[in-house]
């Protein structure tokens, strides 16, 4: 007879994996390792003075912070991986970036720093599916550092007065998207994978960077955030439509 009182068993609920664990220990040592050379480049970008190199390691450290905090959430490779050692990298250079909006710096040295940190967003997925480290964590991992690199940029080309306030049109969509989540959960179910907004993250991404050359300004300036501003609308319209069809 089936047993009609049992009350429904409570869904599994991995437990965080300890912070001595292998992988989750190796990104926080990875993190901290990286410090000097956060406060090496924030100093050559802002100058040595403790605001420009205290606000870069402080979100350095922080987004390192969260970032140990996603894995022990779960992470199923036994190692680190490449893959998460490209990115951290790239957190490191995005956190650097944060230096200019409290000392000034040149244009054209943002715009190198941000360069790198473009060129090696193609590297880390390749390397996770080289070495068989695909993983959740690395994805959003990814993905948050691409949304915190395009919200800097903005910032520091705002600060430079090239397009005014309108540039955050092109690094606020993100976090834009995950507050409405809170207001529509629907919005932060699962996506499928998509070619289409990938090659709008690198557009957004690009634009911003060609905003940080001094000699983009006027027409120039406006033209290059309008049409990425619209590849963006695009990326993320499409995303909301198929998310409102498919809500439950």
């Amino acid at each position: 007879m089936a047993d009609f009182d049992r009350t429904p068993a409570a869904p599994h609920i991995p437990a965080p994996l300890p912070l001595r664990h292998g992988p989750v220990a190796g990104l926080g040592l990875a993190a901290l390792a990286a410090a000097p050379a956060v406060a090496a480049l924030a100093a050559a970008l802002g100058g040595p003075s403790p605001a420009p190199v205290g606000v870069a390691l402080a979100g350095h450290l922080a987004g390192a912070a969260l970032a140990v905090a996603g894995m022990r959430r779960g992470y199923p490779h036994p190692d680190l991986g490449a893959a998460n050692l490209v990115t951290l990298a790239r957190l490191a250079l995005t956190a650097a970036l944060l230096a200019p909006l409290v000392a000034p710096a040149s244009g054209w040295a943002v715009l190198a720093v941000a360069l790198v940190a473009l060129t090696l967003d193609g590297a880390d997925g390749w390397l996770a599916r080289r070495q068989g480290r695909v993983s959740a964590f690395g994805a959003r991992f990814d993905m948050e550092v691409d949304a915190a690199l395009g919200l800097i940029l903005a910032l520091n080309a705002w600060a430079a007065g090239t397009v005014g306030a309108a540039v955050l049109l092109l690094g606020l969509p993100r976090y834009v998207f995950v507050a409405a989540g809170a207001v529509w959960p629907w919005l932060l179910a699962p996506l499928p994978d998509r070619f289409g907004r990938k090659a709008a993250c690198v557009v957004q991404i690009a634009a911003l960077i060609a905003l940080q050359a001094p000699v983009v300004q006027g027409p120039v300036a406006v033209a290059i955030l309008a049409g990425g501003a619209a590849v963006l609308g695009w990326s993320f319209g499409r995303d909301v439509l198929w998310l409102w069809r498919t809500r439950s």
